[in-house]
């Protein structure tokens, strides 16, 4: 039996597969370009190749699209980034204390006690320390992203950079390059800069305590792993799948789900053949307005959300 968690967010969509032991089988890490749906059929479309006759037990969706994934494939377990990222963290070490998330477009801090999220914050409103703003300098810089942490590890004088803004980060770095300094230490600056930024906005007010996860897909970034180990003075642990941790926390979250009702609502991989769109329109039932957005399925209505109220979102075709 397997186990299925999609992550979708605004840069990539994450799916998963993991078996009864929470041990990955599959992994698919794939751009999500603006188009959720598009990404999901993609993915499943390599799954039904692979385990096109395997039985899937449960489906979990995570992520902004969220909503609109849980729609798409049957899901038996809807959950928000903070709790999927802890689920999938206490799986894998039941001692965690904090959770330090970066992935493409926000970062998160989650605290836990106890094996319970007892605080967590997120930054979403500035893109510096971000994955998108890092691929953007590494690209400006001529650098394979992939080597990006280890440029960093080269720095013998890392130069202090601007970094509360992602603006002034960017010009301070093109200042330091004009001013002579090596690409190393205007890479580990750019390192120390963000993760000064993380700690006085996302982290301002918590208490890091060990054992300190860092996931999300920065988390791949050596440069910025040194980075914190140096400003908290702990040791900074990255689990084997860090950057599936959102997709597999939700896979987690599906396979309890159904243990508890014994049936689960997953379509199958079929749907990468179908074909779907979205349409919205504003509700008029009250003062809210709320947008609600349908999403149709060869040309038949399966599901709508988008309302505060669950008028449509309860209306899903069967």
């Amino acid at each position: 039996m397997l186990y299925l968690g999609a992550d979708v967010g605004s840069v990539s969509t994450d799916i998963v597969l993991i078996d009864d032991n929470t041990e990955v089988i599959e992994k698919l890490y794939l751009r999500t370009r603006g188009k959720p749906m598009q990404a999901i059929q993609e993915g499943f479309g390599i799954l039904k190749e692979k385990y096109g006759n395997s039985k899937i037990g449960a489906a979990g969706t995570t992520g902004s699209g969220r909503q609109i994934a849980s729609t798409l494939i049957g899901a038996d377990a809807v959950k928000n980034e903070i709790t999927a990222h802890a689920v999938a963290a206490l799986e894998m070490a039941p001692d965690v204390q904090t959770i330090i998330e970066i992935g493409g477009q926000d970062s998160k801090i989650i605290l836990i006690k106890n094996g319970v999220v007892s605080d967590f914050a997120m930054n979403t409103v500035c893109a510096a320390g971000t994955g998108s703003f890092l691929d953007r300098q590494a690209e400006r810089l001529g650098i394979p992203i992939e080597a990006f942490g280890d440029y960093a590890l080269k720095a013998d004088s890392p130069v202090r950079i601007a970094g509360r803004c992602a603006v002034f980060a960017e010009s301070d770095m093109i200042h330091k390059q004009q001013l002579g300094y090596h690409e190393s230490n205007i890479i580990m600056g750019l390192c120390e800069a963000l993760v000064r930024n993380y700690l006085n906005n996302v982290g301002k007010g918590k208490e890091i305590r060990q054992k300190v996860f860092f996931q999300g897909g920065v988390a791949a970034n050596k440069g910025m792993k040194t980075a914190f180990e140096r400003a908290l003075g702990l040791e900074i642990h990255i689990p084997e799948h860090y950057n599936m941790m959102g997709a597999i926390g939700a896979a987690i979250l599906a396979r309890e789900a159904v243990s508890k009702v014994g049936k689960s609502k997953f379509k199958g991989f079929s749907l990468a053949k179908s074909r779907f769109e979205s349409r919205s329109f504003e509700c008029q039932g009250c003062s809210n307005h709320c947008e609600v957005v349908r999403i149709i399925e060869n040309d038949k209505e399966i599901g709508c959300f988008g309302d505060r109220c669950g008028k449509w979102g309860s209306k899903i075709a069967i």
